[in-house]
């Protein structure tokens, strides 16, 4: 163990001083030259100009190492930072039981392919489960929320009956990491300025959705031609700020029809403002594109808000979009004529 170790450790020094090899290699020769080869000593403008091209050569070919190094690097990274992606905001899958999904994420923290923003859906005993929800921040520094809450709903969904109790987890192990992160681990109470937005669904196959809102702009609902918002009830503050109500009962008056399309979203859509600080204008964006299928119409979003915002955003942007492609059976009437007898009673 301790060899590979070894190893391990020779092959990444090797890695980070391979670029400075030649460099250094090239500018031995150029100091050796200058101080000891006779040539070099010779007055007069041709030896200066051979000096200076040599001179020239070997910074040429320092910079040019540790570009080629910083890019192998930033290669790296990028790797990293995908994998984390895959692991951490994975796509959800395009298929679950009856539903069409697809989910997408834009960054506002440079470079970084993950922020402050998270989504999940799972198909589960009890319906469709999603959550979608804000960390407050962007960036690297919410990922340890985001990487808290992802995984306790990953497990709540199908261990809890009620979407009550999947909140009350998920606020626990928010709660948890609130208190791991505060200076002193003794303290019971974390740090009030950190809360997370959140929205919890549950869509039952008949099309009755059941809601849980904490703090999170409401989703919309698109049919056809008609964009509204879809009723989630009375808002919760947000996780983190408060505790959560004795008594949790989520709200029941929404309905997703055959056909019909959900976009979940972040705040930051909604914010997200042009060099002249105008909003944005999620509404009409979605109403010109209700009819296209739930991956088009994320990256149709996303290619709205870069073009609106000049690629500067301010804050991270995540969409969840869900269309209830279940085919309503209708119930077939009996043909006229046609009567259902009973069976003659058997004589034993």
């Amino acid at each position: 163990m301790f060899r590979d170790r070894a190893v391990v450790a020779e092959g990444s020094w090797l890695r980070r001083t391979a670029p400075w090899v030649a460099p250094v290699g090239w500018g031995a020769v150029a100091v050796s030259w200058r101080m000891w080869c006779p040539l070099a000593r010779e007055p007069g403008l041709p030896m200066r100009v051979a000096t200076s091209v040599v001179f020239l050569t070997v910074g040429m070919g320092i910079v040019l190492g540790v570009r080629c190094g910083l890019r192998r690097e930033l290669a790296r990274v990028r790797a990293v930072a995908d994998a984390t992606q895959q692991v951490l905001l994975r796509p959800p899958p395009a298929r679950l039981d009856g539903l069409t999904v697809a989910a997408g994420q834009l960054s506002a923290f440079r470079g970084a392919a993950v922020g402050g923003d998270l989504y999940e859906a799972a198909a589960t005993p009890y319906g469709v489960r999603i959550v979608i929800g804000d960390v407050r921040g962007h960036g690297l520094a919410a990922l340890g929320a985001v990487v808290a809450l992802l995984g306790s709903f990953r497990e709540a969904v199908h261990d809890e009956p009620e979407l009550a109790g999947v909140l009350r987890r998920l606020d626990r192990a928010l709660a948890r990491h609130l208190r791991d992160r505060a200076p002193d681990a003794r303290d019971a109470h974390p740090v009030a300025e950190e809360f997370v937005t959140l929205l919890l669904l549950e869509i039952h196959p008949d099309g009755r959705v059941a809601t849980l809102i904490c703090g999170h702009p409401g989703p919309y609902r698109l049919g056809g031609r008609r964009i509204e918002p879809l009723s989630v009830g009375d808002p919760l503050p947000p996780l983190g700020a408060f505790p959560l109500p004795a008594d949790l009962v989520p709200y029941r008056g929404g309905l997703l029809r055959p056909g019909e399309t959900l976009v979940l979203h972040t705040d930051g859509a909604e914010e997200a403002r042009d060099h002249r600080g105008r909003f944005f204008p999620l509404t009409a964006v979605l109403a010109g594109a209700a009819r296209q299928a739930p991956a088009e119409l994320v990256r149709h979003v996303h290619t709205a808000l870069l073009r609106h915002t000049g690629g500067r955003l301010t804050d991270d942007v995540a969409l969840l979009v869900v269309r209830n492609d279940r085919v309503r059976v209708p119930a077939q009437p009996a043909e006229p004529g046609l009567r259902r007898t009973r069976p003659a009673p058997s004589p034993h």
